[in-house]
């Protein structure tokens, strides 16, 4: 069972973890699903970032991570981040499996999949809306924290006065993707 008391065994009673790397318009991507739904996203998957991630997922899970590109747990996730790129899709609306973040940063990110496609949020407004006013810097450390990018989208969330604040996929990538929804301009070259 994982914290939402989901069940996540596969047949022999244990997790089960498939994963995929998948092309996308800002890089390789990792996904990784159990059957309590879409576990985690890495970005900048060559072989090393990987084998890191797929060691750790493995870890965290206690189960060994199985590469599964055709799995149906992982299809709907592919498609609907395909769609996201394409600029198809403004909203995912897939099963996530929380089981790899708990407490205030969970709080967080739940709260921050509220926050529509085309639009962002600073630190100390999704500090306000989980009620910990004070908390903009511990926001911050959850989007840092944050295993679903894209899906649970820390790209949105930015500076009060302006700026466009950390992103654990690199500035360029929040740059695209906010692009891609219409926050900023795309670039001139």
């Amino acid at each position: 069972m994982n914290a939402n008391g989901q069940d996540t065994q596969g047949q022999e009673g244990r997790q089960r973890v498939v994963w995929a790397v998948v092309a996308s318009d800002i890089g390789p991507l990792l996904l990784a699903a159990t059957d309590a739904g879409l576990v985690t996203v890495v970005f900048h998957a060559t072989d090393a970032v990987r084998d890191k991630a797929l060691a750790r997922l493995g870890s965290r899970l206690g189960a060994e991570p199985v590469e599964a590109p055709d799995s149906p747990l992982l299809s709907e996730p592919i498609r609907q981040l395909a769609a996201y790129f394409a600029g198809e899709r403004h909203a995912f609306d897939l099963p996530l499996d929380w089981s790899l973040i708990s407490g205030f940063n969970r709080q967080v990110l739940r709260e921050l999949t509220t926050v529509p496609y085309g639009a962002v949020v600073g630190y100390g407004d999704l500090a306000r809306r989980v009620g910990q006013p004070r908390a903009a810097q511990a926001v911050g450390l959850a989007m840092g924290a944050n295993p679903l990018p894209v899906v649970v989208p820390c790209h949105r969330v930015v500076e009060s006065d302006g700026g466009i604040g950390g992103f654990g996929g690199g500035l360029e990538t929040k740059r695209q993707l906010l692009a891609l929804e219409g926050v900023l301009p795309q670039p001139l070259f």
